[in-house]
């Protein structure tokens, strides 16, 4: 039944995404469309605004996600080893951006005028490289990793680095995955940092597009399709809300058996 529940408002949005605009506009969402109408993904697919968008949001999320889980796992497994001198500093560093943010303003000269990004892709990845509540999850799954197997590839003569990417990384795969996943969402729903720092349509995101045409009625006309005839504004947002969230629904199944078993890792110590 709760199963059930969280299906029916998919289920809404997929069927309006597939119902006449006209009907759509008197009759409001059903759960079966009538009259049955693809007008919709017709103008959507008509051009190439759309198609450069998903190539946008794949290149923030796909490079994002291998990015701030890399960094994530770095920083983790220096504060989980507890050096002398070095893990204390880290762990501060990570942990004071969880209470205070320099804001707005700052951040968007520092994006803008110091590192000369704007209008960058790498404007929209580089101030969400880092979670530090993911940070402090990794952590305390790395805490638990036993110190025998570590001593005896020290023993062995591994460094840190062999370590690291040969058994640290491969006994970690719960947590890697339940971080990655947790990246990916986030990148793929970005559209607020594409909003201030992007200007050039053609580099916009597959959110940022579904923002515009939700927040302004008018931007829809701005799709590819008939200019003299009026595009199916409701239709359309259904339907770009369909695109959108497809590929994250279509790649959760495949992080879902590492899902619990990595945030229970964790989630606890001891």
């Amino acid at each position: 039944m709760f199963a059930l529940f969280c299906l029916l408002p998919l289920w809404a949005i997929l069927a309006g995404s597939f119902t006449a605009e006209s009907s759509l506009a008197t009759s409001g969402y059903s759960f079966f469309p009538a009259p049955f109408s693809t007008e919709a993904y017709e103008q959507i697919f008509s051009g190439t605004a759309v198609l450069d968008a998903y190539a946008a949001s794949l290149f923030i999320t796909v490079v994002g996600t291998v990015l701030s889980t890399w960094f994530t796992a770095g920083l983790a497994w220096t504060i989980a080893r507890r050096v002398r001198g070095l893990s204390r500093f880290t762990a501060i560093y990570a942990y004071i951006p969880m209470l205070f943010t320099g804001g707005l303003v700052p951040m968007y000269l520092l994006v803008t005028h110091v590192l000369q990004l704007r209008n960058s892709w790498w404007a929209v990845i580089l101030p969400s490289l880092m979670a530090p509540f993911l940070v402090f999850i990794a952590v305390a799954s790395f805490q638990q990793m036993p110190g025998e197997i570590l001593e005896s590839a020290r023993m062995d003569g591994a460094g840190e680095l062999r370590i690291f990417f040969s058994i640290v990384l491969p006994l970690s795969k719960p947590i890697i995955a339940v971080i990655a996943l947790f990246y990916g969402v986030a990148y793929w729903n970005e559209w607020f940092h594409a909003l201030l720092f992007l200007s050039d349509t053609e580099k916009f995101p597959l959110q940022l597009v579904l923002q515009n045409l939700i927040a302004n009625v008018t931007s829809s006309a701005e799709l590819p399709g008939s200019i003299n005839a009026a595009p199916p504004v409701y239709q359309m947002r259904l339907a770009l809300t369909v695109i959108t969230i497809g590929p994250i629904i279509l790649a959760y199944p495949f992080a879902q058996r590492y899902f619990v078993k990595g945030l229970t890792l964790g989630a606890t110590k001891g």
